[in-house]
């Protein structure tokens, strides 16, 4: 309750929160909110111009931009958030492993993650991609790949800084399961950590996803995606901008958001950041008064 009413104390927060929300509703619920179905080819209609009954518009295909769009929120949204669950509930365990048992464990843990981080992530997808063909499914496959090895290193180094507290040393003492230790006073204090690192990392995988389906390694036809909607549109891109315009803003509106998010979310989890803006409003309000008290009395 604490973080929600921080959150709705920003507006940005709770603008961007509503954002995401309406878009996770309407990519779960495709079929409800689309006036068509998103592959049916009406070549009559080709490169046709926005009306009351498309209301974007239709492709090179004639199908309907907007029932398009609808449903490259699954792929392009959903899927992403799956597989970031996925990669830091990998991340996590092993981090909390590492981090809490240190020893050997910790070695071996951060050794495979130095091999893993030791290639830069595009390669290591692409790679993945060349071992297993493209799609969408060995894309997400490629990013549980890659993802878990960074939160692992993360969330081990926040891990550590509370192992040491007095309070962690006393409950070891007092002969509470390494269990128990963990789920009742590790985590409770490592979540905003999780949770930051997790928000923050959204939107750079909708961007990869993206990126990769507009290269045609993604996601393939007929199946709706915003990176590939953009790369279809691409030969029109002068004559008919507005094809290319809605994916793009969609994947703009949706990563701006995420990452506004991320912000206030971190803001709103720790307690220091919630008082330094409060009171920096205070000064900034304070200043404003004591300006406006001078011009008057001039």
């Amino acid at each position: 309750m604490r973080i929600l009413k921080n959150i709705c104390k920003d507006r940005l927060a709770l603008i961007s929160l509503v954002v995401i929300m309406i878009t996770i509703i309407v990519g779960i619920f495709a079929p409800v909110f689309s006036p068509h179905d998103p592959n049916e080819i009406k070549m009559s209609l080709r490169y046709a111009s926005p009306s009351w009954k498309y209301l974007l518009g239709n492709d090179h295909l004639g199908r309907c931009v907007l029932s398009r769009l609808i449903y490259g929120v699954r792929p392009s949204v959903l899927w992403v958030l799956v597989v970031l669950f996925i990669s830091v509930l990998i991340g996590a365990i092993l981090g909390f492993v590492a981090g809490y048992f240190r020893g050997k464990i910790d070695a071996v843990i951060m050794r495979i993650c130095d091999i893993m981080l030791s290639f830069p992530g595009y390669v290591m997808a692409l790679a993945v991609i060349g071992i297993l063909g493209v799609g969408l499914e060995n894309i997400l496959i490629a990013f549980a790949l890659i993802k878990w090895s960074w939160f692992a290193r993360i969330i081990r180094t926040s891990v550590m800084q509370y192992t040491e507290l007095n309070y962690i040393k006393f409950a070891k003492a007092s002969g509470l399961s390494e269990i128990n230790i963990i789920c009742r006073h590790i985590i409770p204090v490592t979540f905003s950590d999780i949770a930051v690192i997790s928000s923050a990392s959204i939107g750079s995988m909708i961007l990869q996803i993206s990126g990769f389906s507009f290269l045609g390694l993604g996601i393939q036809a007929p199946h709706a995606e915003w990176g590939m909607m953009l790369n279809e549109a691409r030969e029109v891109m002068f004559t008919r901008p507005e094809l290319m315009v809605a994916p793009g803003l969609a994947i703009v509106i949706i990563v701006s958001v995420f990452n506004f998010f991320s912000d206030s979310l971190q803001v709103a989890l720790d307690p220091k950041l919630v008082n330094s803006k409060n009171t920096n409003k205070h000064k900034l309000g304070f200043s404003k008064t004591n300006v406006q008290e001078k011009k008057v009395a001039n």
